[in-house]
């Protein structure tokens, strides 16, 4: 951050008065400005023994497979996120279900949700941001071309729960690409 987005002066990095951490900070009208970590919100679409992957149409990891998920946007909920990203990315109509993995990114300054969800019908098709949406078993996942961390290890834990028939809630960090 260069500039104020209040008054348009430059900014400088220090700690607040009262704060621990160098924060960008206007001389001129005094206001701190505050970066906090990046929402991701996603879903794993379900039908029967499959799951709903979307092949990526942008960067970064262009071209390998992820589930359906993407930055939440202001004034919506956690849900609500989900459902627009799995909409916007697959053309999916879904019933989002409880919370499934919490993922902890403080290399990237992200935390991923990612819940269960239920496709409604098999209606579905890329949107803008991917090449291909398709049903997968867990046989056929592509698992060396999925393109993240979270992603795979989400897959993982939901295929190990699968096999036991026991779905809890999984919470984590990744701290490393």
């Amino acid at each position: 951050m260069n500039f104020c987005s209040e008054c348009g002066s430059a900014v400088v990095l220090r700690v607040p008065a009262g704060d621990h951490l160098p924060r960008h900070v206007c001389p001129d009208c005094g206001t701190i400005h505050y970066q906090n970590p990046k929402m991701v919100v996603g879903c794993i679409p379900e039908w029967e023994d499959k799951v709903l992957l979307c092949r990526r149409a942008i960067e970064p990891k262009y071209g390998l497979w992820t589930l359906p998920a993407g930055f939440m946007e202001n004034g919506e909920t956690t849900l609500e996120g989900a459902a627009r990203e799995t909409w916007e990315e697959a053309g999916a109509r879904i019933e989002v279900g409880k919370l499934y993995t919490l993922y902890n990114l403080p290399h990237i300054n992200q935390v991923y949700f990612m819940f269960r969800a239920r496709l409604l019908d098999l209606d579905f098709q890329p949107g803008i941001e991917s090449l291909e949406a398709r049903l997968f078993s867990e046989a056929e996942i592509p698992w060396e071309e999925i393109a993240f961390r979270t992603v795979r290890a989400t897959l993982e834990q939901y295929f190990r729960d699968r096999r036991t028939g026991s779905f809890d809630f999984h919470f984590g960090d990744i701290r490393t690409r």
